[in-house]
């Protein structure tokens, strides 16, 4: 899409398959200060009935998902309002991949928006984050790094 005019209700975002790695997670945890055993400590994931892999971090998950809509809306400072809910958990090893559907284009503010559905779905597996996502869909990017998805 990338910023461009012609998005339309019904029109799918799709990002692209990333692997989650366990081995940064514990660094991550440090970056965040985020002291919970469950992202760097298989014993506590064990203990928790978890499985033997750490739970990927909250807010990593929530960046697929601004990652794949800036990528699709053409640049940065593209997202207005973004609402997730967390269903379920990213453990490492696993793949995720982002996705989403335009449900409307409107005008707001002078600028073109597209409300967007979103989510982020362990491959083979659950739906993990659910939500919305207000995305600014006209003018020019604001980077230059523009690839199509």
């Amino acid at each position: 899409m990338n910023g461009q005019a012609g998005v339309q209700a019904g029109d799918r975002i799709t990002g692209r398959e990333i692997p989650v790695r366990p081995e940064p997670m514990k660094t991550v945890a440090a970056l965040l200060n985020d002291p919970n055993p469950i992202h760097f400590d298989t014993r506590a994931t064990a203990a928790l009935g978890l499985g033997e892999a750490p739970v990927n971090q909250g807010p990593l998950n929530m960046g697929y998902l601004q990652s794949m809509l800036a990528q699709w809306a053409g640049g940065r400072n593209r997202l207005r309002e973004f609402r997730v809910r967390f269903a379920g958990n990213v453990l490492g090893g696993q793949t995720v991949q982002p996705g989403g559907v335009v449900r409307e284009v409107r005008q707001e503010g002078g600028v073109t928006v597209a409300d967007c559905e979103i989510w982020l779905d362990v491959v083979g597996g659950d739906r993990v984050l659910d939500g919305t996502a207000l995305v600014r869909v006209d003018g020019p990017a604001t980077n230059s790094s523009r690839e199509e998805s």
